[in-house]
C-alpha cells in the first residue's frame, strides 16, 4: 500500500467548481487535499496571474456584456497582452452551457462576478491554510512570442510567491524552466510532466533522481512506475478523473494522484486502505 499517499487537486478542482478561481481553490481545501495544482501566466504589466492557458479559454471567459468569447467574432486574447486591469474585465465563474467543456464536467457549480485572482492574491488567501501550492509554469518552446521566456516567468512566480516559499512546487512540460529552478531556487522541489511516451530514465536524467515525475496517467505502466520509483523519484500522474482507473493506478503503486474530482479520489483512497487528507 503507498505511503504518504499525496491527493492534489487539479485546477483546483474543477470537475467541481470553477477552475483556477480563489473560491474553487478554497472550496477544494475544505474539500480535503495534499496540494492545489494551478497554472500561471504573465500579463502585459507583469503580474503574474492564476490561468491555465496562453489565452483566455472562449469558454469560460465572458465580456463585461455577458458574452462569452466563444461566440464573438474576435479571437481569445492572450494573457501576456491583457494588462492585470484588462483581464479582470472577464468573467471567468461559469463554462459555456451545451460545450465541449460543459459536458466534461456537468457538475461544476458556477458563480457570476468571479475574476481571474493574482498568484500574489492566492498565497495571501491561504496563508492560514498552509496549503503546498504546485505552480506550472506556463511556457512552451514551440510557442515562444505566446508567453514571457521561462526563467523570467519563474523568477515573477518566486517573487509573487514569496510569503509562501516553503509551501511551494514547481511544474512545468517545458523543462527550460525547471532547469532554470535547479539553480536560481533549489531549495524549491519541481515537478517533471510529461505526456506521451516517455522512459523514465529520461526525466531522472533531467531530475538528478529528485522531485515528482508527474506524467499523463494514461501513459503509465507498472514498469514505469517502479523503474522511476527506483531511481528515487515519486509518481504523481494527472490528470485521473475515474474511480476504477484511479484504483488500478493506486494498485500499481503510484504515490497519489492529480484529478479534477477529488471527491471520488477521496472515496477511492478509503476503499483502498488510504486514510484521506482531512477537510474543514
Amino acid at each position: 500500500m503507498p505511503q504518504n499517499f499525496h491527493l492534489q487537486g487539479h485546477r483546483g478542482a474543477r470537475g467541481l467548481f470553477a477552475e483556477n478561481t480563489i473560491d474553487g481553490f478554497l472550496a477544494t481545501i475544505a474539500l480535503g487535499v495534499d496540494s492545489l495544482e494551478l497554472d500561471v501566466g504573465v500579463t502585459q504589466d507583469g503580474v503574474v496571474v492564476v490561468n491555465h492557458d496562453f489565452a483566455l479559454n472562449p469558454n469560460i471567459a465572458r465580456l463585461p456584456d455577458g458574452r462569452w468569447i466563444a461566440e464573438t467574432d474576435a479571437p481569445p486574447p492572450r494573457v501576456r497582452d491583457l494588462t492585470l486591469a484588462e483581464i479582470r474585465r472577464f468573467d471567468v465563474g461559469r463554462i459555456r452551457p451545451r460545450s465541449g467543456l460543459s459536458h466534461r464536467h456537468p457538475g461544476q457549480c458556477g458563480a457570476d462576478g468571479v475574476r481571474v485572482p493574482t498568484l500574489a492574491e492566492l498565497v495571501a488567501v491561504t496563508a492560514e491554510t498552509g496549503m503546498v501550492l504546485d505552480i506550472e509554469l506556463k511556457t512552451d518552446a514551440t510557442r515562444a512570442a505566446d508567453t514571457v521566456p521561462p526563467g523570467e516567468m519563474a523568477a515573477l512566480m518566486l517573487a509573487a510567491a514569496a510569503p509562501a516559499r516553503g509551501r511551494l512546487v514547481v511544474r512545468s512540460f517545458d523543462w527550460r524552466g525547471l532547469a532554470w529552478m535547479q539553480v536560481h531556487a533549489p531549495d524549491v522541489p519541481l515537478a517533471w510532466l510529461s505526456e506521451g511516451q516517455i522512459e523514465p530514465t529520461h526525466v531522472l536524467a533531467a531530475s538528478g533522481g529528485r522531485g515528482v515525475w508527474a506524467p499523463n496517467w494514461s501513459d503509465l505502466s507498472e514498469p514505469a512506475i517502479r523503474n522511476a520509483q527506483a531511481g528515487g523519484m515519486r509518481v504523481i500522474p494527472w490528470t485521473i478523473n475515474v474511480p476504477s482507473d484511479m484504483r488500478r493506478q493506486i494498485a500499481w503503486g503510484v504515490d497519489g494522484l492529480c484529478t479534477d474530482r477529488p471527491d471520488l479520489a477521496r472515496a477511492v483512497m478509503r476503499r483502498c486502505g488510504i486514510t484521506p487528507p482531512p477537510g474543514n
